[in-house]
């Protein structure tokens, strides 16, 4: 969470024909929040460490981190074009992840219970999001194959979310509809 502004602002500050260090610098500090996500996640659970907290601390720290980079990304007018995402990019996901968000909420208030259980296809979904977002700061030509499977999955997970937020609200106390 404490690398998205100085990770955003890197982003402002980079323009077509300046020195690459602050795109440079964004790259870095985004892998440096991808892979302590990931070594975080790890010892949690490795240790069993996982907490109430962390298992909402953690989604959210993503879902900032990747939003920040989507909007950055697709808004920044003074970014090189190589460097730019398509306007509706930002929209899928953001979209994907209010609807997610919305139905945790409304699980929460139904059944009490804080428990978030990702789905395979979900963190399929994260871990596209943020090689699209390393793809695009490295300038690989391949990065849009890379966008356009994070896309799909979003769509397709965000479908699954929902599936799996109506099943558990259609039997709530066991009991059928």
């Amino acid at each position: 969470i404490l690398l998205v502004p100085a990770f955003g602002v890197c982003l402002v500050y980079y323009r077509s024909g300046e020195p690459e260090w602050l795109r440079h610098l964004a790259l870095a500090l985004f892998l440096i929040g991808v892979v302590t996500d990931a070594v975080d996640g790890y010892v949690a659970r490795a240790e069993r460490q996982a907490t109430r907290l962390g298992a909402i601390l953690d989604p959210a720290a993503d879902k900032l981190f990747l939003v920040t980079a989507f909007l950055s990304l697709s808004l920044i007018s003074t970014l090189p074009e190589a460097y730019r995402l398509p306007a509706w990019v930002p929209i899928v996901v953001i979209s994907r992840d209010l609807v997610i968000v919305c139905g945790w909420l409304i699980i929460v208030l139904i059944t009490g219970d804080l428990q978030a259980q990702p789905s395979r296809l979900g963190k399929a979904t994260t871990f596209f999001q943020m090689l699209t977002i390393i793809g695009v700061l490295l300038g690989l030509n391949f990065a849009k194959f890379i966008l356009w499977t994070a896309m799909i999955l979003t769509v397709l997970s965000g479908i699954g979310y929902i599936r799996k937020g109506n099943h558990l609200l259609n039997f709530v106390g066991g009991q059928k509809p």
